[in-house]
């Protein structure tokens, strides 16, 4: 008798958030900020966080940070964030970053999608200058 293997669907993520209590529900995030964040883990950006501004006197709402290995994999993840928010009739008004692939901004006003290597990412320590902001944790996607 043959040995079959069951395959199954990848588990939906739960985001975390980072505060001194346990989150009971997830917080609900516009269908366009989360079109981002799987639009990203999809091309297996590391270290996805959310960072919700809007109590923090930001330019804009939301921070979507996350992590590539390699430039390649930077702008493979920028790709697939604009096309997957073309989809939602999102436009990035400005691009930056894209050609040197260290870090991509993808700037759609209420919300900017941050593209980072990683030495990039702590280098700048952008999620340390929010501090004020709600951070959104994502898993990593395996």
């Amino acid at each position: 008798m043959a040995k079959t293997t069951s395959q199954r669907k990848p588990r939906a993520t739960r985001p975390r958030t980072s505060s001194s209590e346990a989150p009971t529900k997830s917080p609900r995030l516009p269908k366009v900020i989360q079109a981002a964040i799987d639009a990203a883990q999809d091309r297996k950006a590391s270290g996805v966080v959310v960072l919700d501004l809007k109590k923090a006197g930001a330019f804009t709402d939301y921070f979507v940070i996350c992590s590539a290995a390699n430039p390649r994999q930077v702008q493979a993840i920028a790709d697939g964030v604009e096309e997957a928010l073309k989809a939602h009739k999102q436009r990035p008004s400005l691009v930056e970053g894209y050609a040197r692939a260290e870090w991509v901004l993808l700037d759609y006003f209420d919300f900017v999608v941050h593209v980072f290597s990683r030495q990039a990412r702590d280098f700048y320590g952008l999620d340390r200058l929010w501090g004020s902001a709600t951070r959104i944790e994502f898993p990593d996607v395996a």
